[in-house]
């Protein structure tokens, strides 16, 4: 989220400066419009502006402030899909990347959109101008701004286990990693090895222990047995001897 918040940072900055030069964005519309005989229909899309910039645009002046326009956007866009990636999204968060990924759109018509209050660009203009020419390309970025402001703000009143980083990975998951890390390694170890002599003598030894419990037994049977054939035996009264 960090990394968001620093990235739109950099665009609203950009963006002071653009705004400053307002009137020779304005003007270099108004140049490459003439170039291309469009004086007609309203400047309404990004690749329109991207069109004057590539075939109509006869000094740096004007590529200089139509390319910041272009490079502004192009950061927008970028910024949207990176939201996307931090953000698994609900339908409030949702709803906003998917405005943003529309307005940002090359081929979307922005003559109907306008930035209202506290955004003053469309009062910079004439009542023609922004009526009929540059109401919506003057309007968008800021609308742009706006949203993503709203999108953070949203995000910001989520529980921390819903944020994502880049990479995909939960925030939460990666601060148990290594923690969990010495418990996974304990798991993970072989037993050690046992030499094949060391196994031989072993099996040796039991073999020895089998056969003398064997022996034991063996003698304990026939010892009970001459005990019992004592007891068993019929008892003689003393005779004469021959």
């Amino acid at each position: 989220m960090n990394e968001v918040k620093e990235a739109l940072r950099n665009i609203e900055q950009h963006y002071k400066l653009f705004l400053q030069q307002q009137f020779t964005f304005i003007g270099a519309l108004q140049h490459t419009r003439e170039n291309a005989h469009d004086m007609i229909r309203p400047v309404a899309s990004i690749s329109q502006v991207q069109s004057y910039m590539d075939h109509y645009c006869n000094n740096s002046t004007d590529r200089r402030i139509l390319n910041m326009f272009l490079n502004i956007c192009n950061d927008l866009s970028r910024l949207c899909h990176k939201l996307e990636t931090v953000h698994p999204g609900n339908n409030i968060t949702n709803g906003i990347l998917e405005r943003c990924k529309m307005l940002l759109s090359h081929s979307n018509d922005l003559s109907t959109i306008r930035a209202k209050y506290p955004h003053d660009v469309v009062n910079h203009l004439s009542c023609d101008e922004a009526k009929n020419h540059y109401g919506g390309v003057v309007s968008l970025i800021p609308i742009i701004l706006d949203c993503m402001k709203e999108w953070v703000s949203h995000t910001e009143k989520l529980p921390r286990n819903m944020l994502y980083n880049v990479s995909g990975t939960s925030a939460i998951s990666e601060k148990r990693a290594p923690q969990d890390a010495p418990a996974r390694a304990a798991i993970s170890q072989k037993p050690p090895s046992v030499h094949p002599e060391a196994q031989t003598s072993i099996s040796n030894k039991d073999c020895v222990q089998v056969q003398g419990s064997k022996h034991v037994r063996k003698k304990h049977q026939n010892d009970t047995e001459n005990h019992n054939g004592k007891l068993k035996s019929p008892w003689k009264p003393p005779g004469r001897h021959a």
